[in-house]
């Protein structure tokens, strides 16, 4: 797109937000700088002070949305894998693996993304896929990031041959998916720069990245490369904690080439797995668990180790952002939070306990939360959480609590699509079924607040990021909403999609 983000811009006949009025908008230097309502000229024309002029025909501008969690390198690596979803069972997936596993040369590693196993009738092993492509290496990760399956000679390459299943989770699972042959970092660049470009047709101005790794580095060296189409919120590590301490990073410093689109994000830490892998730390057991090892899921950080990870950071000015899923996982976040005393936000927050409701707005804690993480696990949620459904993905109770919402994807687990984050928060299904647990639904305006950050209206000085969309979405339905046409998009004002 032409970069015009110096000079003077004026978009006329634009309807401001959701069933908003017609007005005039105009941007300079990266910002808006007047926003004049229509009914304000008494029907007069309004002169566009210098600069070009954009006629919008009516439609509807929105505050820029974001995603507030994304893995965007593997997002952007997953679009280039075996697609799992939607496997019904482990040999379904074994038959996919030997209808593809012959696309490219033998000792090249077939990597797939997106399987859920569970609800599956059978279970994943080495055997399955030995049985179909003994000598390829496979490696096959689950929606969720926290599982991976591998083959014997997969296993082999990681040096994990005597893995005596070669299904493995959470941490053991991130070991070996690092421990696989990478794409070169000029590939996987590329790659990424292609998402955020897609992203940005989609209506996004800027994610925060929780990429395992060095996240933080790999966007100085990106965006000395190209210019990101999105905001970028790098995460760290705990890692990396100590080295971003020593440079005297802080949560929303810019890094990078100059431009100050890509920032230091937060301090990633995690209490727990997730749902699908039945790790997600909760109070009650897991059908079928109980009296095990494991039944409630697993504690990732004990909570003495968390809060001084999060006071260390806070103290440096590093916002923590943790991960927590299960109820107790999120009641052991927030205990954290309460100890500590620092902004911050709980990543997820599907299982809560009702009196941990209350608790973000008092300790003003965000609650970045994935609305098609809801209708995406509804099934095993009613399996594994049975029960205890109504007080899962409970964004209308946070709201009526008084926590700020933050949408985003969680991509790879869901694709990163703001509209389909909005529509499931809207609808609270996402087939032919019933809503589920209908009174957890959300209106449109609280969804579009929710995937804008917090920006609810578009006001002078604020920055030049927008989205300008063919149809009203306080008049569209679910259908409409996830399919919603984008008609463009602009980050600090230079248009990123769109025909400018």
């Amino acid at each position: 797109m032409a970069d015009h983000a110096r000079a003077a811009l004026t978009l006329d006949r634009v309807r401001l937000g959701a069933g908003g009025p017609l007005a005039r908008l105009r941007i300079a230097d990266g910002r808006v700088t007047h926003v004049v309502a229509e009914a304000d000229t008494g029907g007069r024309a309004v002169e566009a002070d210098g600069g070009r002029v954009l006629d919008l025909d009516g439609r509807v501008l929105l505050p820029g949305l974001w995603d507030a969690h994304v893995h965007l390198a593997e997002w952007a690596s997953a679009r280039h894998r075996l697609d799992l979803a939607g496997t019904p069972s482990a040999r379904a997936v074994a038959d996919l693996v030997r209808e593809r596993g012959g696309a490219a040369p033998d000792g090249t590693v077939l990597v797939g993304y997106g399987f859920r196993d569970g609800l599956w009738p059978d279970a994943p092993h080495k055997r399955l896929l030995d049985a179909v492509l003994p000598d390829r290496p496979v490696a096959l990760v689950s929606a969720d990031l926290h599982a991976a399956w591998l083959n014997s000679a997969c296993l082999a390459l990681v040096g994990r041959g005597d893995h005596p299943t070669g299904l493995v989770r959470e941490t053991e699972c991130h070991e070996v998916l690092s421990a696989l042959p990478q794409a070169p970092a000029a590939v996987v660049d590329g790659w990424t720069a292609d998402a955020c470009e897609a992203a940005a047709a989609r209506g996004v101005t800027g994610v925060i990245d929780f990429q395992f790794g060095d996240t933080v580095a790999d966007w100085e060296r990106r965006s000395a490369a190209f210019r990101p189409a999105v905001r970028v919120a790098a995460a760290i590590y705990p890692s990396r904690l100590d080295a971003a301490v020593e440079r005297g990073l802080r949560t929303g410093d810019a890094v990078g080439a100059p431009g100050g689109l890509v920032r230091v994000g937060p301090l990633k830490l995690f209490t727990d797995g997730s749902l699908n892998t039945r790790t997600a730390l909760c109070r009650d057991p897991y059908p079928g668990l109980e009296g095990t090892d494991g039944s409630h899921g697993i504690e990732e950080t004990p909570p003495r180790a968390l809060v001084r990870l999060m006071r260390r950071a806070a103290a440096h000015g590093i916002e923590p952002a943790v991960h927590a899923i299960g109820d107790h996982a999120n009641t052991l976040a927030l205990d954290a939070f309460e100890a500590v005393r620092c902004r911050g936000r709980i990543e997820h927050a599907q299982l809560l306990s009702p009196e941990d409701l209350p608790r973000f707005a008092r300790l003003g804690v965000t609650a970045g939360v994935q609305p098609r993480h809801a209708t995406d696990d509804r099934d095993v949620a009613d399996r594994h959480w049975a029960g205890r459904t109504g007080r899962a993905f409970a964004y209308a109770d946070l709201l009526a609590a008084g926590a700020r919402l933050e949408f985003g994807s969680d991509a790879p687990v869901s694709p990163l699509d703001p509209w389909l984050a909005i529509a499931s928060a809207v609808s609270r299904t996402d087939d032919e079924r019933p809503a589920w647990h209908p009174e957890q639904r959300l209106s449109v305006r609280d969804a579009l607040v929710a995937a804008a950050r917090g920006r609810r209206l578009i006001r002078v000085g604020d920055p030049a990021d927008l989205v300008v969309v063919d149809v009203d979405p306080s008049a569209a339905g679910p259908d409409t909403l996830r399919a919603m046409p984008v008609h463009a998009t602009m980050t600090a004002g230079r248009w990123t999609h769109g025909p400018y």
